[in-house]
């Protein structure tokens, strides 16, 4: 082989090599594009159907719109024995509570476990972090059971007071893992300042813990917005109905089920969700980013 041929050889390789590295962006992005297009195909597909007759929402498997339907919004915002504008309250009303209560009772847990020294902390931690392994279908029966004897079916407190007793073990181990990381150098500088506990929690940790705070509102909120199984098992009149209660009340099992007034209502019911995730994507990358096992 010529010298010639060997350089014409390497040349080639190289033009290859740097047209692959020019194309190589824009294959990864078209595929993750046609990944994306494929996990948010079933919410497009509610969105158009919620803008379709009833009659042709299975019937045409495509995205076109042949009749735009947008009384379906109308209809089914009053289509249940209350308006839909009483189901949203409720969730807000659930899910503020449990916001709060997840962040008032997770964080002071998680300070308690990472700061602080009493008997038996290695032993309790322990038992902490095996109820994240303990379904919800195991203790729903003596909950239920403990909540009627109190009165509390048909109210929200079943579903808000358990968030304010530090319950959710996964928040806590997340604030936990948080607060390992803060400099216990800051503690002893507050404590010679004349801050107690209690003050450092409040004037030291707490404005350090923005981050962790941010993704627990925002997991709670998302978690306890499409929670179903517990508002059923606790909700039984219709005006106490949540968001996810109610959109099961537009299925009949007896007569003809109202799918464009259900699919409407549910495009309605996601739009909280993606604000929450929107508003609060920075600070959920953040969180977590910053989270690690230690």
């Amino acid at each position: 082989m010529t010298t010639e041929t060997i350089r014409s050889t390497l040349a080639a390789r190289r033009s290859g090599a740097i047209t692959w590295v020019r194309i190589r962006p824009f294959v990864i992005h078209l595929a993750l594009a046609a990944a994306a297009l494929v996990m948010l195909y079933p919410v497009i597909w509610m969105v158009v159907s919620s803008l379709r007759p009833g009659n042709e929402i299975f019937r045409e498997p495509g995205l076109l719109v042949k009749d735009l339907r947008i009384e379906n919004y109308r209809v089914g915002w009053n289509a249940l024995t209350e308006p839909f504008t009483r189901y949203l309250l409720n969730s807000a009303a659930v899910v503020l509570g449990s916001v709060v209560g997840n962040l008032v009772s997770c964080s002071m847990a998680a300070y308690a476990f990472a700061r602080l020294e009493f008997v038996g902390k290695k032993f309790w931690f322990a038992i902490m972090l095996l109820s994240i392994m303990l379904p919800i279908h195991v203790v729903i029966v003596p909950q239920y059971i403990l909540f009627s004897q109190a009165g509390w079916i048909n109210t929200f407190l079943p579903l808000v007071i358990p968030k304010m007793l530090a319950t959710d073990a996964f928040f806590i181990f997340l604030m936990v893992q948080f607060i390992r990381g803060i400099p216990r150098e800051l503690d002893e500088a507050a404590r010679i300042d004349g801050c107690g506990r209690a003050g450092t929690f409040l004037r030291v940790i707490l404005p350090l813990m923005v981050p962790a705070l941010a993704t627990t509102a925002i997991f709670t909120f998302i978690w306890t917005w499409n929670d179903f199984f517990s508002q059923l098992i606790y909700l039984t009149d219709p005006k106490m109905y949540t968001v996810p209660v109610a959109l099961r009340s537009f299925v009949d099992a007896t007569a003809e089920s109202s799918w464009g007034s259900m699919f409407a209502m549910s495009v309605v019911s996601l739009v909280p969700i993606f604000l929450a995730f929107l508003l609060g994507q920075r600070f959920l990358i953040k969180g977590i980013a910053t989270t690690g096992i230690k």
